[in-house]
């Protein structure tokens, strides 16, 4: 299911979505705050460009906004149900939720919106 060649390898690890050799980030860590949407020019074993287009990325948005309410869903019934917590206290795990993951938040709709345009190829390695 998380193996090589599957889009959903791609999208939580970040790889280059053609060969999926190499991260299409310049540093792994989506927590290095200044550098957390700085992407390579090319993946340096298959030559992919991953700005397609000048704002290319803005499209992500869309997906940040799904993959946001997914996240705060999630915190409101871990936080709600599971916990049985007030209201309020529900309200500041949603948000604090989140605050925390927004590097990751915005990592994965990049890693989506890229591999909505590119797939993976199993003959450029071999080139």
């Amino acid at each position: 299911m998380f193996k090589k060649g599957t889009k959903l390898y791609s999208i939580l690890t970040g790889s280059c979505p053609k060969c999926h050799q190499e991260s299409m980030y310049t540093n792994k860590n989506a927590y290095a705050i200044s550098e957390t949407l700085k992407i390579n020019e090319r993946c340096s074993h298959c030559g992919t460009k991953y700005r397609i287009e000048p704002s290319f990325f803005y499209g992500a948005m869309y997906v940040s906004y799904a993959v946001g309410v997914a996240f705060a869903v999630a915190a409101f019934i871990i936080s709600y149900v599971f916990f049985e917590t007030s209201l309020k206290v529900t309200f500041i795990s949603i948000v604090g939720t989140l605050v925390v993951f927004m590097p990751v938040i915005m990592r994965l709709s990049r890693n989506i919106w890229i591999n909505f345009f590119m797939h993976y190829d199993k003959d450029i390695i071999k080139k």
